[in-house]
């Protein structure tokens, strides 16, 4: 082995070395700094993930410590998206290191990239007898369409380190076919400011004091880095399938930077393993890397999975009792229920115990702007929390349930809150995972959630009597008292007086008034609020929420319930519940505030599913006058497209028909029906916009038919087993290849440019944590025959 000879005093004046390493067949003219700084404009990944990875870790007390760890805590998580590996992140869940990591295959006439278009499998690689997924380590095949070769690899993370672990094994009858590995580094959470450069070690990038660096278990033939799109050594790979200069670092310029490396000639099961490595040096970067390839394949794979004497994803699985029970509710044998798991533990960050995210994506990425950073869906919404906070308790785990309570007290308004110049107890509207600002609208439901999660746990016995009235005076009392008294929420852009049940916003971020799932929230937040005051010994307090409740309450219908609507269906009597009204008449004409591209309409237009919320929670019977009447225009499929929100699917693999559900009807948060562009591709209120079916609502409507048929007392085994083929059964329909559950599907309409397939998830958010727990809340519900999340002390304290 011999070291490239070329070495220029100005890349001894940046301390740097040329990669040690064999020379390529096709001897490469070095050059030291690449041109071409920044490089092409830098986006976002495809956001619709068949799968996402990182180790499962041990709580210390409630916190994730080096000392409850083997080795150490490891903070690395990975997506992957159309069968590359995409957006990684270290350190916080929201900061990513790279946009992607792509493999290339340079034959004698031929360049392909990962990138490219082939044909493209996911499973996982340890899994139970019966198919079930026991870790969240993936085996991608890509095969090229002409037929010359495949590539598997294998993706995990390494347990005691901070360090993706790829092994990729390509195949070829060809002679004279090579590979090499092409990773884009978005370092801090954006695609510019970082730097590149090749070492004797490896490639490494970076951006003031984080690093990443990749490394191989079998020396580089070659190595460059680049600026992309311009010198990244790409395009010259495409047109003479090798590479006649290759550069040794960026110079003194930042940019979108890329790293490349030939990683040798593949003929049958050629396999390289590689370590893509985090830390806050290079040095540090690199003895991670180098630690896991030490270790080898086998054992940190093994350490992932909880093989022996390791405690991995499989001792998670089995710590779940209640797992093989929910199995037997599930139409697929538990796969989807073991991913989804898995998928929701996966989704909490591991510097702030609790902080459970909405999605390890960003929604339509590829068309997102990576100038700056960007969380996406990799934040904190307190309703979305609520929903994975009761779907652990649903599966058991009671320890993340109680820690994802315990960290609520970060995202409330309090006189600390950085700019807070109102009032406090509300809940922000979605933050960072250390708590950082970033959206400051008051939805009233998220300040009612934590109540009700507070409630539960009590019940479940999870949180003490003690515990109980400690946390009511420090957080729950102060929620209780702005559900009642409302206050101005005055921080950053927001300045609103905020009168309960009115909310600034519901739970889709985008009106404000009287709705009925916001007001479902608030009267269950109030009720349970007055237990919790009752056990904690302020009877007065505990009077007045209730009191509120009842007001609250009795007001429903006569905000909310038309009885003069307008919708043009034959299913329509004209009346049923309005999604949102800013007025207390619902009969009114009043129009709808215009968003997403799509103009306001008259109120009494625009249906949603919110009501069934009344019914979830106890606030309303299921079989309830509103409710029922409410149920045809909810279901009528004959309303004008733009109105209609539910959607029969019928899948081609003949699965069966299942109902699938809208936002509401008007909803702009989607692909434009015209151009088949991304949401927002022309700006957010771009004419056309259509937002798509959202899976988590079949598992609404079938927790309302658990209701229903309690209430008529017609849940027997053929209840229940209909409602497992149409609702479970149709939900785990919606899910993809990797067990990936989506935030929207393709629903026909409009035009269909991305070429997805019906029932198949769009480019949104995938996968959505609020679309996991429904199935595993729903999976419970049907097992228990009754409503997982139901709250008997708000039915009895409304009768």
């Amino acid at each position: 082995m011999k070291k490239f000879n070329l070495i220029t005093a100005s890349l001894l004046a940046l301390g740097l070395t040329a990669c040690s390493s064999e020379q390529s067949a096709n001897t490469a003219v070095e050059q030291v700094s690449a041109p071409g700084a920044p490089g092409v404009e830098p986006f976002w990944a495809y956001s619709g993930k068949t799968g996402i990875g990182t180790s499962y870790e041990q709580y210390q007390d409630g916190h994730y410590s080096d000392a409850a760890a083997t080795g150490k805590v490891s903070k690395v998580w990975f997506s992957i998206a159309k069968g590359m590996i995409t957006e990684t992140m270290f350190g916080l869940i929201h900061q990513a290191q790279i946009k992607d990591m792509q493999f290339v295959v340079v034959g004698k006439d031929f360049t392909v990239t990962e990138n490219d278009d082939l044909d493209v499998s996911i499973d996982y690689l340890y899994k139970d007898d019966a198919g079930r997924p026991l870790s969240l380590a993936y085996k991608v095949v890509s095969k090229d369409k002409q037929g010359r070769f495949t590539l598997e690899k294998h993706i995990f993370t390494d347990p005691n380190g901070q360090t993706l672990f790829v092994r990729s094994v390509f195949n070829t009858d060809l002679e004279g076919v090579k590979a090499y590995v092409n990773v884009n580094p978005y370092i801090d959470n954006n695609g510019l400011d970082d730097f590149a450069k090749v070492t004797d070690k490896g490639l490494v990038a970076w951006q003031d004091d984080s690093f990443l660096s990749l490394q191989a278990a079998k020396p580089f033939k070659q190595a460059s880095v680049g600026f992309t799109g311009v010198s990244d050594g790409l395009k010259e790979l495409k047109t003479s399938q090798s590479l006649s200069t290759t550069y040794q670092n960026t110079g003194d310029k930042s940019g979108n930077v890329s790293l490349l490396a030939e990683l040798g000639e593949v003929s049958k099961n050629t396999t390289f393993d590689l370590a893509l490595s985090f830390g806050n040096s290079e040095a540090a970067s690199l003895k991670e890397g180098q630690a896991s390839l030490n270790q080898g394949y086998q054992k940190v794979l093994a350490a992932y999975n909880g093989e022996g004497v390791a405690i991995g994803w499989q001792d998670y699985l089995a710590s779940l009792e209640p797992l093989s029970t929910l199995t037997n509710s599930t139409a697929d044998n538990g796969k989807l229920l073991y991913t989804s798991a898995m998928v929701l533990k996966a989704q909490e960050d591991k510097t702030h115990a609790g902080a459970l995210i909405a999605s390890l994506s960003n929604p339509w990425g590829e068309t997102v702007s990576a100038k700056t950073g960007s969380t996406g869906y990799k934040a904190v919404w307190v309703r979305d929390f609520y929903q994975v906070a009761m779907a652990f308790m649903a599966m058991g785990d009671t320890r993340t349930a109680k820690t994802a309570f315990e960290y609520l007290e970060k995202v409330q308004v309090t006189d600390n809150t950085p700019g807070n110049g109102g009032d406090t107890g509300w809940f922000l509207q979605k933050t960072h995972v250390d708590g950082e600002l970033e959206w400051v609208g008051v939805q009233l439901d998220q300040t009612a959630m934590p109540i009700m999660l507070a409630w539960k746990l009590h019940q479940a016995g999870v949180l003490s009597d003690q515990e109980l009235t400690d946390w009511y005076g420090k957080m729950l009392k102060p929620a209780a008292d702005f559900l009642v008294d409302g206050g101005l929420a005055k921080i950053l852009w927001n300045d609103t007086q905020i009168t309960p049940p009115a909310t600034q916003q519901e739970r889709w971020e985008e009106q404000n008034g009287f709705s009925p799932s916001t007001t479902a929230a608030v009267v269950a937040g109030l009720v349970t609020a007055a237990d919790i005051a009752k056990k904690a010994g302020d009877t007065k307090n505990a009077e007045r929420y209730l009191a509120t409740a009842k007001t609250y309450n009795s007001e429903i219908e006569s905000t909310m319930f038309t009885t003069q609507g307008n919708l043009k269906s034959e299913n329509s009597d004209g009346e049923y519940f309005i999604r949102i009204g800013q007025d207390k008449d619902p009969n009114s004409s009043t129009t709808l505030n215009a968003n997403n591209g799509r103009e306001g309409f008259d109120k009494k237009q625009i249906l949603d599913g919110g009501f069934l919320e009344l019914v979830r929670y106890g606030v309303r019977d299921a079989l309830a006058p509103s409710i029922v009447k409410t149920l045809p225009e909810y279901d009528d499929e004959t309303l004008v497209d733009n109105l209609q929100v539910r959607y029969t699917f019928n899948f081609a693999d003949g699965s069966g028909s299942f109902p699938g559900y809208r936002r509401y009807g008007n909803d702009g948060y989607g692909e434009d029906e015209v151009t088949g562009s991304n949401y927002a591709e022309g700006g957010n209120n771009t004419p056309g916009q259509r937002g798509r079916v959202w899976p988590f609502f079949t598992g609404e409507r079938g927790h309302y038919e658990i209701a229903a048929a309690n209430a008529t007392n017609s849940l027997d085994a053929m209840k229940q087993q209909a409602i497992k083929d149409t609702y479970v059964k149709g939900m785990e329909a919606f899910a993809n290849e990797g067990m990936m559950l989506p935030e929207q599907v393709w629903d026909g309409v409009g035009n269909n440019k991305a070429g997805y397939q019906l029932g198949e998830g769009t480019n949104s958010a995938t996968p959505l944590a609020w679309t996991h727990a429904e199935y595993i809340k729903l999976l419970r519900s049907v097992s228990d025959k009754h409503v997982w999340d139901h709250y008997p002390v708000v039915e009895d304290a409304l009768k």
